[in-house]
C-alpha cells in the first residue's frame, strides 16, 4: 500500500472523528493525524492539508454529491462513503499535482477498504458525474505532466 494510500485513509478516520465527536480540528489533527505521520514532515503537510481541505469544503462537496445522487437524501449516505466522497472532492479541486485518474481510484480503494460492499461501485458513480461537472464547469484546475486526462502514476499520487 502506498504511502499516500495511508494518507487517505488516516484522513478518513480523522473526518469520522471529526464529524462524530465535535471536537476542533486542532484536536483531531494533534490525535489523530499528526502521530501518525510525525516521522516524515512530507507526508505530515499532505495528510494535514487534505483534512483541512476536505472538513472546510465539506458544504460544498455535499452540494456536488447531492446532485448527482437521484433519489438519495444526504444524510442516508453511509458515513464512510460521504467522508471518502469528500476527500476525492477536495483533491479534485484544491491539489492541482494530483491527477484526477489517480483521486478516482485512491477514493475507490479506500472505499473498498472502510465500506460497503456496494461502496466503490456508489463512489465511483457520483465522483464520475461530480468530475464531469468540474471540467465542463472548468472549475478543475490541474497542471503538470499527464493531470488533466491520463496519467499512469497510480502511486507516486
Amino acid at each position: 500500500m502506498s504511502k499516500r494510500r495511508q494518507v487517505r485513509e488516516r484522513v478518513l478516520q480523522a473526518l469520522y472523528a471529526y464529524e462524530a465527536s465535535g471536537d476542533s480540528v486542532d484536536h483531531v489533527l494533534a490525535t489523530i493525524i499528526r502521530p501518525a505521520f510525525e516521522g516524515d514532515r512530507t507526508y505530515l503537510r499532505f495528510a494535514e492539508r487534505l483534512f483541512l481541505k476536505a472538513a472546510d469544503a465539506r458544504t460544498e462537496a455535499d452540494v456536488l454529491i447531492d446532485r448527482h445522487v437521484e433519489n438519495w437524501d444526504l444524510s442516508r449516505i453511509a458515513r464512510t462513503d460521504r467522508f471518502v466522497l469528500w476527500i476525492a472532492i477536495a483533491e479534485f479541486l484544491y491539489f492541482e499535482d494530483i491527477p484526477p485518474k489517480v483521486t478516482l481510484n485512491e477514493a475507490l480503494e479506500v472505499a473498498r477498504a472502510f465500506g460497503t460492499d456496494n461502496s466503490p461501485a456508489f463512489v465511483n458513480g457520483v465522483l464520475d458525474a461530480v468530475l464531469r461537472e468540474l471540467r465542463d464547469s472548468d472549475r478543475m484546475k490541474k497542471s503538470g505532466r499527464g493531470l488533466v486526462e491520463s496519467s499512469n502514476r497510480s502511486d507516486s499520487a
